[in-house]
């Protein structure tokens, strides 16, 4: 009898847990399904129809629409727009994190503050940002900050956003999102940083090794080479789904320009402009998707990540 008692017993807590598990993670997992999953599915439908102006098409194309993508100039300009901005803003950032999270772990004193400082432009919305540098930091008119600073030196105002030569609007495109994303990457960092043994340092110390570039070297960055990939992965990754600063920045009651599409800007036009052809919005994201996986895999490969340390 006692052991059929505490059998029910196990089996009725199980019951419980299972229930309450039931209760506080079907909610989330139904939201995610319905919003995330479901979409995502219905887009790889749709990649195979003819659909303009609607989400429930009946013209099955096949890889038609696929076609027209990969043939389309402007996407494959959007993909080389990806690739220069992945130039910039991936090495940048990776150098100015691990920078700032070496000076704040230097720190002996309010590092909390020095670390919440950096870290607070990441809690802003690039909407509003981009606004701020396209109105107030890089106005295209004289009265705007840097244009103003240009005036102190006696250089004439520029056109920052429409300026194609030289390019000048990749300098306000990088320096927002470098403003907003610093501070989460020094974070990342700053955690890998206070989980190396000081001993390390203090017996690199002890055989005679100079403070500075020979321990950042030899000690430092191999022991954050995990967190380094981490890094990379996610800015290569985040380039790759940029939209916000970009269509902010450039738009205007007139458009679009020609100039600095990425591959988001591309498919929005192209699913949710004049003509709403969703068919090949869907195929141009699917392909999207598909290079990112395959970016990301290579890197993931590159950097063996995962693989045991010999």
């Amino acid at each position: 009898m006692t052991g059929t008692t505490g059998a029910s017993g196990t089996a009725g807590t199980v019951r419980r847990r299972t229930l309450w598990f039931w209760v506080f993670v079907g909610p989330f997992a139904c939201g995610l399904a319905l919003f995330t999953y479901v979409p995502l599915l219905w887009s790889l439908a749709l990649s195979f129809f003819d659909a303009r102006n609607t989400v429930a098409p009946t013209d099955f194309v096949g890889l038609d629409n696929y076609v027209q993508v990969l043939r389309d100039d402007a996407f494959t300009d959007s993909l080389w727009t990806f690739l220069v901005f992945t130039a910039f803003i991936v090495p940048t950032t990776y150098v100015l994190s691990l920078a700032l999270a070496l000076m704040v772990n230097r720190v002996r004193r309010a590092q909390a503050f020095f670390r919440s400082v950096f870290f607070l432009p990441v809690a802003c919305s690039y909407v509003v940002a981009a606004l701020i540098w396209k109105m107030s930091v890089f106005n295209g008119v004289r009265f705007g900050l840097a244009n103003t600073v240009l005036d102190w030196f006696g250089a004439e105002p520029v056109a920052w956003l429409s300026t194609t030569d030289p390019p000048w609007y990749w300098l306000v495109i990088v320096t927002v999102r470098l403003w907003l994303q610093v501070g989460f990457y020094m974070v990342l960092f700053l955690a890998g940083l206070q989980r190396i043994d000081p001993v390390l340092y203090e017996a690199a110390a002890v055989d005679g090794a100079r403070p500075g570039w020979p321990v950042l070297r030899h000690i430092t960055l191999p022991q954050l080479r995990a967190t380094s990939v981490a890094v990379v992965l996610l800015l290569v990754i985040n380039a790759f789904q940029a939209f916000d600063e970009f269509y902010n920045l450039l738009s205007d009651a007139r458009g679009y320009p020609p100039y600095a599409r990425p591959p988001l800007v591309y498919l929005y036009y192209t699913a949710l402009g004049q003509g709403q052809n969703l068919g090949v919005g869907s195929a141009g994201a699917v392909v999207l998707a598909l290079v990112i996986a395959v970016v990301t895999v290579g890197q993931a490969r590159w950097f063996r990540l995962g693989a045991k340390d010999e």
